[in-house]
């Protein structure tokens, strides 16, 4: 079986890879989500879908910090990565193990092929398949409650000292565009770039200032410390996961993301 992952890396397995550990949250629960729960024997301590993982699964590190000895103990099959949350260095040290699939993950198209590829990957083409007409219907019902919403400018930011927003280039981005969001830093350079607050009219001057439930504790403080810089957007504290998880996750989103609307 030959198949090819979102970098372009040509993979070549004699049979179904059966032992998989996966480095990334949402990656995980995806993996889950379509029937694989026996064979994920590896996770981050980040990976905290499904809650009971936690519990039964051998943990390996961080994203960025993983235990290799305690991933080479395990014998994978395969090892999940993702070009944003693993570092090339982290991917190339792996793959003296076993083949490491990595995804790229900007768009909902990308979302969607990456469940496609987990579905042949794993021989699960018809649980991936669910899940792909599952989001397509949610997606397409979204489009049709987004389309006379007016178009609004937002900030988001992932992090305070240094303050840092999501830019261009993410998958945040994406669906901010998608909710009629326009993301006064999708303008400037790198993905999650730092940002001076006293600059925030001059960038911009948002609507709303969304805050991130992660990979930063915001809280009150921050809210008014960021919001007085602004002329009169409205902060708003929205969950990470629902901007930030790709995979099946991206289906709860939808509704999520309706109720944020009649919020704001």
């Amino acid at each position: 079986m030959q198949l090819t992952d979102q970098l372009g890396t040509q993979h070549t397995f004699a049979s179904t890879p059966l032992r998989i550990v996966s480095l990334v949250p949402s990656q995980t629960e995806l993996l889950y989500d379509l029937g694989l729960e026996d064979n994920i024997v590896g996770i981050t301590k980040f990976c905290v879908y499904p809650v009971h993982f936690k519990a039964i699964k051998t943990i390996v590190g961080g994203t960025k910090n993983i235990k290799f000895d305690k991933i080479k103990a395990l014998q994978p099959d395969i090892i999940i990565c993702n070009k944003e949350e693993n570092t090339r260095e982290i991917v190339e040290e792996l793959s003296q193990i076993c083949p490491v699939w990595v995804t790229d993950i900007m768009t909902i198209e990308d979302n969607l092929q990456m469940i496609q590829d987990f579905g042949q990957l794993f021989n699960k083409r018809t649980n991936a398949q669910k899940w792909i007409d599952k989001i397509n219907f949610a997606y397409q019902d979204f489009q049709r409650f987004i389309n006379d919403k007016p178009i609004k400018k937002a900030a988001y930011f992932i992090w305070a000292k240094p303050h840092m927003v999501a830019g261009n280039h993410t998958f945040i981005n994406e669906l901010l565009k998608l909710n009629h969001f326009e993301n006064i830093y999708e303008v400037k350079e790198g993905r999650y770039p730092e940002i001076e607050l006293k600059k925030i009219r001059l960038e911009g001057d948002p609507d709303y200032v969304f805050l991130s439930s992660e990979p930063f504790p915001f809280t009150d403080e921050h809210a008014f410390e960021i919001g007085r810089f602004t002329h009169h957007a409205k902060t708003v504290f929205v969950d990470g996961e629902m901007f930030s998880w790709y995979g099946s996750r991206l289906l709860k989103a939808f509704d999520y993301f309706k109720k944020l609307h009649a919020k704001i």
